[in-house]
């Protein structure tokens, strides 16, 4: 088994040698099935765009982007961190052209109140980080509502969010939770399941309402149209832009994922604040 030192190390190097990588964490509203679909399908289109991607599920509950895949992941980044893995062992390629890891598994609760294995594990996300061009974070707040590590805070922070006014609600809920634990700053928004139109309109009402109520900027990621090809695909094991490249989902996410791959995801982008 190589050791946790090297892999570290060599990770460490690469870090710092290269530019920085991409972190984007995201939070939903949608259903878990809705966010596991878009996960998957943005990870399959940044890996055709030519990224180098990695899907970290950081979910403390069973509903995170591994056990909707039904992957069997080995070992986690926390076995990693506590050297009883390696890292090789806790990154799994899979067919859809996109690199599949664990951050934990169960209640990360023993594992936050112990300063120095936070630490180490956050080493441990950085040279898996250091290791991709863009990471996908498929993340949820905590009973503190606090992200699963703080180094999240520093990479940009995606809200998932569908027409249904559920879920338009629980978003802007969400907001106002992140905003209380990381203060005043940017949040992306993403509308699936919605055409262009319906999707600026989702947009504007929530941008509008947290910068009027919490002087919060969001800016608009885009949307992704409901699609039953989208389904199909899923039930083959593929992605969308594999399985029918020709369906309207599978044009949005091409578009999106162009927006994911440039040096700087926020070009370009469309805000409102104050």
């Amino acid at each position: 088994m190589a050791s946790f030192e090297c892999d570290q190390a060599e990770g460490l190097r690469r870090l710092l040698a290269g530019p920085r990588p991409r972190i984007f964490t995201f939070l939903s509203t949608t259903s878990v099935a809705e966010k596991s679909t878009m996960l998957v399908n943005l990870g399959a289109s940044l890996a055709e765009c030519g990224r180098d991607v990695v899907l970290l599920d950081a979910c403390a509950s069973e509903q995170g982007i591994v056990r909707r895949m039904g992957a069997d992941v080995s070992a986690t980044l926390l076995d990693v961190s506590r050297q009883h893995r390696a890292f090789d062992q806790a990154v799994q390629m899979m067919p859809q052209g996109f690199r599949l890891a664990s951050l934990t598994v169960g209640s990360r609760r023993a594992m936050t109140t112990d300063v120095n294995q936070v630490r180490r594990l956050s080493n441990t996300f950085h040279v898996l980080a250091a290791q991709a061009d863009v990471v996908i974070v498929d993340a949820e707040l905590d009973q503190h509502d606090a992200l699963p590590l703080s180094v999240l805070a520093n990479g940009d922070i995606v809200i998932q969010v569908s027409p249904a006014a559920e879920s338009i609600k629980d978003a802007y809920s969400l907001i106002k939770r992140l905003y209380a634990q990381l203060g005043r700053r940017p949040f992306g928004i993403l509308v699936t399941g919605a055409d262009e139109e319906e999707a600026a309109v989702v947009y504007q009402n929530l941008a509008l309402a947290a910068s009027r109520y919490l002087a919060v900027s969001l800016f608009s990621i885009g949307s992704i149209p409901n699609d039953e090809q989208v389904t199909r695909a899923a039930r083959l094991g593929r992605a969308v832009i594999d399985a029918f490249p020709r369906a309207g989902a599978a044009t949005a996410f091409r578009r999106l994922a162009q927006r994911f791959a440039v040096p700087d995801a926020m070009a370009g982008r469309v805000e409102i604040g104050v």
